[in-house]
C-alpha cells in the first residue's frame, strides 16, 4: 500500500511551527514525512528558511514516522559533511531516513560566491558527490580530486545500514540517468502521462528502490480561499527549469512573478475546496505505482489541512487501496 506523508515546507514555515505540525500529522494518520532544504524561499510572501539538519533531530526525535530530506550536495554543502549528517541520523534513528540527492538551485548555492555551474556540470559534480557520500556511508577513507575535493575523510559514526540515497528528476532523461546511481526515484506532481513516462524512463534503465511523489496541494473550505492560497504563496513557484534552477534571488522570483495567472498556478497546484477531487487526484498517483506520496499544503496554515485530511482523505485512499 502506498504510504502518504506529510511535506514540511521550511520556506514558509517558522521551524517550531513546522515541528507542531508533522507531530499533528502523525497523530491524524499520516504514514510518513519529508521536508525541504533551501538557504532561502522563493518569494518574501514565504518568508522562512530553516535549517533541514537541525530540525530533523527534533522530527525523528518528536514522532515515529520516516523522513526523507531533498539535499543539494556540491557547493553550498560539501559532500563528507552530507555524509556525516546523513550517517548520524541514520545511526540514531535505524531504518526511519533516506535522502534525495539533487543539483540544486542558485538561489540557494550562490551564497558561497562561487559560480553556478552548467547544468551537465552540476549533474557531473553531483554523481562525484554519490560516490564520495556511497564510500564514506561504507566506512572507506575517502581521498578524491574533482569538481569536488576531499582529502582523508572518514566517517567514525555510521548505521549498520547505510540510508537510501535517491535521486530527485523533474525530466524524463534526468530520471533515466538516475538509475545509474540512486536507490530510488522522487519527483514532483505533473500530468499523469509525464509521470508514466518518468517512471517507465527509471525502471526502463535499471532504476531500484521505491518511488517517490511529492504534491503540491491547496485546499480550504471555500474554493476562493484555495485559490487564494495557492496564488499568494505558490505563484513564485511556477517556472519550469532552467528558469527555477537560475534565478539567484527571491527580489527575482518575486519580479517575474508578479504577473502570472491563476490558472497557471493551477498546473502546478492541486487546488480545490471538495476533499472527492483530492482523493481522486491522489487516487491517480496511487494507481501509478509510487511507493510514497508527500502532499504539500503550500498555505502557510496547515492544522485545518491536516485535520480535513487526515479525517477525510487518508481513509479513502486506504479503502480505494
Amino acid at each position: 500500500m502506498t504510504a502518504i506523508g506529510f511535506h514540511a515546507s521550511h520556506e514558509q514555515i517558522h521551524p517550531r511551527e513546522l515541528l507542531d505540525a508533522v507531530v499533528h500529522a502523525e497523530r491524524v494518520g499520516f504514514d510518513a514525512a519529508m521536508c525541504s532544504d533551501h538557504f532561502s524561499p522563493w518569494s518574501a510572501r514565504q518568508g522562512q528558511s530553516g535549517f533541514a539538519w537541525s530540525w530533523l533531530g527534533a522530527a525523528l526525535e518528536a514522532t515515529g514516522l520516516t523522513f526523507g530530506v531533498v539535499n543539494a550536495p556540491g557547493q553550498r554543502y560539501h559532500p563528507a559533511i552530507i555524509a556525516q549528517a546523513i550517517g548520524t541520523l541514520g545511526a540514531m534513528y535505524p531504518g526511519r531516513f533516506w535522502a534525495a540527492l539533487g543539483t540544486g538551485e542558485a538561489s540557494n548555492e550562490h551564497i558561497t560566491g562561487d559560480a553556478w555551474p552548467r547544468k551537465d556540470v552540476r549533474n557531473a559534480r553531483l554523481r562525484e558527490c554519490v560516490d564520495v557520500i556511497r564510500a564514506l556511508l561504507a566506512g572507506e577513507e575517502v581521498s578524491h580530486d574533482g569538481l569536488v575535493r576531499v582529502d582523508q575523510a572518514k566517517l567514525w559514526t555510521r548505521p549498520e545500514q547505510p540510508p537510501a540515497l535517491v535521486g530527485a528528476a523533474v525530466s524524463v532523461a534526468t530520471a533515466r540517468w538516475c538509475a545509474e546511481w540512486a536507490d530510488g526515484l522522487i519527483t514532483v506532481n505533473a500530468p499523469v502521462a509525464h509521470l508514466r513516462q518518468m517512471i517507465d524512463a527509471y525502471r526502463g534503465a535499471g532504476g531500484r528502490g521505491p518511488l517517490h511523489l511529492q504534491v503540491h496541494v491547496s485546499w480550504a473550505p471555500e474554493q476562493a480561499e484555495a485559490e487564494a492560497i495557492a496564488y499568494d504563496q505558490w505563484r513564485s513557484n511556477v517556472f519550469a527549469p532552467p528558469v527555477c534552477w537560475d534565478l539567484d534571488s527571491v527580489a527575482h522570483f518575486d519580479v517575474v512573478s508578479a504577473d502570472v495567472s491563476m490558472e497557471k498556478v493551477a498546473e502546478v497546484v492541486n487546488v480545490s475546496a471538495d476533499l472527492g477531487r483530492h482523493v481522486g487526484w491522489l487516487q491517480e498517483y496511487v494507481e501509478l505505482g509510487f511507493d510514497e506520496i508527500a502532499v504539500h499544503h503550500v498555505g502557510q496554515q496547515q492544522r485545518a489541512f491536516l485535520d480535513a485530511f487526515g479525517d477525510q482523505v487518508l481513509p479513502k485512499l486506504r479503502t480505494a487501496g
